[in-house]
């Protein structure tokens, strides 16, 4: 009697089983959300209780596990994708960086062969040049000015001396005219004595 009953329990159970297979079974496409939590969600919801016990549509299961799987791949795959993407963008930073500092490299070399002169073969920084010329410039501009002084003071000196010295001319051509002068007075004078002493003699 005792081993009927346990035949029928198991009977039973089975019959229930099959029973709560089939219908989710009957129940798998009414599952609206497509994610991992809401399949696990519709594969408690669709279970039944027996004893405590959940029990589980062998199919609904493998479902979630091949959907985890393929999850796991998908994810494992975009993980890889990405370190390679990362990679690459690493690789790519340091390629901008050698190119940055290169670029650099030749800007600072432009500017300091723009701001490089030479002159007699010497190699002069574009401010010190600027600033020995404007110097040059500034020490000739004095010298210029003081040797335009000087020439005045010169010109004016030689202006004075060139009116003393016709001063001195004509004082001394005024005297030589005077001096002409009483000279042929004094001739004169002569020849009329010589001509009173000849008259006088002759007499």
């Amino acid at each position: 009697m005792q081993k009927l009953k346990h035949t029928l329990y198991i009977f039973g159970a089975m019959l229930f089983l099959n029973v709560a297979f089939a219908q989710a079974q009957q129940d798998t496409t009414k599952n609206t959300d497509p994610s991992l939590n809401g399949q696990y969600n519709f594969m408690l919801s669709k279970s039944k209780s027996l004893y405590g016990a959940r029990l589980i549509n062998p199919s609904r299961l493998s479902g979630l596990w091949k959907s985890v799987n393929d999850t796991l791949r998908k994810e494992r795959k975009q993980l890889q994708e990405a370190k390679q993407e990362i990679k690459t963008q690493a690789d790519n930073i340091v390629s901008l960086k050698g190119e940055v500092t290169g670029k650099e490299s030749s800007l600072a070399n432009a500017n300091a062969s723009v701001n490089e002169i030479k002159f007699l073969g010497i190699s002069f920084n574009k401010g010190t040049y600027n600033t020995i010329v404007w110097a040059i410039i500034i020490v000739l501009a004095a010298a210029l000015a003081f040797i335009v002084f000087q020439s005045g003071k010169y010109r004016h000196e030689a202006t004075y001396r060139t009116q003393l010295y016709q001063e001195v001319a004509d004082e001394f051509q005024a005297h030589k005219v005077k001096a002409k002068d009483k000279e042929m007075k004094l001739a004169r004078e002569l020849q009329d004595e010589r001509n009173k002493w000849d008259d006088a003699r002759g007499r």
